[in-house]
């Protein structure tokens, strides 16, 4: 099974910046989209972003503008560059990449890392 670590998450101000790291193992990574999710105590898992194998990229409404997703095939990496950081962006944040299953998402989860946006 691949696995998949996320690192990056803490706590910030509103407003303030994090870069999240998703490092993956194996040697099929460039194949497969990756995306990052993210969830709320109480609430749904929902996507966050999307990017393809070949670099298309794909944004919920509500981080639109503010987040950024890339990979480096390269480190077997994805990342997630979250700037303006609001209080309702507070979430346990999962990468996620593999061929895709019943549910609509890819097969590997990442633990997740906690993301706290509060003043």
């Amino acid at each position: 099974q691949v696995q998949l670590v996320e690192s990056g998450g803490g706590l910030v101000q509103p407003g303030g910046s994090l870069r999240l790291s998703c490092a993956a193992s194996g040697s099929i990574f460039s194949i497969y989209a990756m995306g990052w999710y993210r969830q709320a105590p109480g609430k749904q898992r929902e996507l966050v972003a999307t990017i393809t194998s070949g670099g298309s990229t794909n944004y919920a409404d509500s981080v639109k503008g503010r987040f950024t997703i890339s990979r480096d095939n390269t480190k077997n990496t994805m990342y997630l560059q979250m700037n303006s950081l609001k209080p309702q962006d507070t979430a346990v944040y999962y990468c996620n990449t593999g061929p895709i299953g019943v549910a609509g998402m890819g097969d590997y989860w990442g633990q997740g890392t906690q993301v706290t946006v509060s003043s």
